[in-house]
């Protein structure tokens, strides 16, 4: 009979295993969320080394389903973003070079086959720039958008018409079903045509994304409110603004309740409607000349600590488990960590 291995081995190797793929130069870092089998009380420091010293499993069972989050990119320079299951996903928005978003992709286990659509916000060239050369390249992958938004595109931007042919027709506050998701669009207020945010279902899993808004409209603040994770925009800092360089009639496009959002409004919202279903926050559309990731981070980690919420800094550390939310500021040019964004219930 072959002689089964203590916990502490397949703990202690699944540690080095990890330590192994985050050493990858040709991956990004992978973070894991939520995963109530490892937390921090089942780790006492041994000589500094953090092993695992229990010397019995668990006795429970652990069921869980996780989505997959990275943003390639987030600003006026070029956004898209990819929301996915354990065996397929799609991109939100198409502002980021071809080439980038599916090496990125392939570097942490996605292959083109597994994108199974391409959701777009609005008709704004940072959002939409390359949709028609990804649909083109890699035919399967549908453009689902509103058919004010494909107008929008093509009246604004010089773009091929036979875009229309890989257009997928949805409307906002109608679910519809794509890789294995539940996704529903839903206003936001902002100046591009027919303007959307969105609402990924994966079993009990509610990603929300909303970029590019000037204000939470009463839509945008149903959908918001339910997010386990919330991708929102945090773009300028207002006295940053006030002082810097942009003409007065951009800096009024910017403050509008059609432009941009403020670190303090986009704070003060999640502050104010924080639960404890809300796991992880991510800052978007982050402004190059008025804003900082640190400023934006601060912002909103004042806010929640004001209601007496902890903020971990989304790095998947034995001390962030600890925290009551996660906060990332996604990186404008670069891509951002490779997320796994697990929920688990013990049966």
């Amino acid at each position: 009979m072959t002689k089964s291995l203590p916990y502490s081995y397949y703990t202690s190797e699944m540690i080095k295993n990890n330590k192994k793929i985050l050493r990858q130069d040709n991956r990004q870092q992978t973070i894991l969320f939520d995963m109530d089998d490892m937390t921090s009380d089942s780790f006492e420091a041994d000589n500094g080394r953090g092993e695992d010293t229990r010397q019995e499993p668990v006795e429970t069972t652990v069921s869980s389903t996780s989505m997959r989050f990275i943003s390639f990119g987030s600003g006026s320079s070029g956004n898209c973003s990819y929301v996915g299951t354990e065996t397929s996903g799609i991109l939100v928005d198409a502002g980021v070079d071809v080439d980038k978003v599916f090496t990125t992709l392939a570097q942490n286990g996605v292959m083109p086959s597994m994108v199974k659509g391409l959701c777009l916000t609005h008709d704004h060239g940072d959002h939409i720039r390359y949709a028609y050369k990804i649909s083109r390249k890699y035919k399967h992958i549908r453009i689902y958008c509103t058919p004010r938004v494909l107008n929008g595109i093509l009246r604004r931007h010089n773009i091929s018409r036979r875009i229309k042919d890989y257009h997928e027709p949805i409307f906002k506050e109608i679910p519809f079903t794509l890789a294995g998701m539940k996704i529903t669009a839903f206003e936001v207020s902002h100046d591009g045509s027919d303007n959307a945010g969105f609402m990924i279902e994966y079993d009990d899993n509610k990603f929300v994304l909303a970029t590019d808004l000037g204000c939470i409209s009463d839509r945008a603040d149903f959908y918001m409110k339910q997010a386990n994770y919330l991708m929102i925009e945090s773009n300028y800092d207002a006295g940053m603004l006030d002082k810097g360089t942009y003409p007065e009639y951009l800096k009024n496009r910017i403050r509008a309740a059609n432009g941009h959002l403020d670190n303090k409004i986009a704070s003060s919202f999640v502050a104010d409607n924080y639960s404890s279903e809300l796991k992880y926050i991510f800052l978007c559309h982050l402004s190059h000349d008025n804003n900082t990731p640190e400023i934006a981070k601060q912002e909103m980690v004042s806010a929640l600590a004001a209601k007496g919420v902890t903020v971990g800094e989304g790095e998947g550390s034995l001390s962030d488990r600890t925290k009551d939310v996660q906060l990332v500021a996604l990186p404008r040019f670069d891509p951002s960590s490779w997320f796994v964004l697990r929920k688990k219930s013990v049966i």
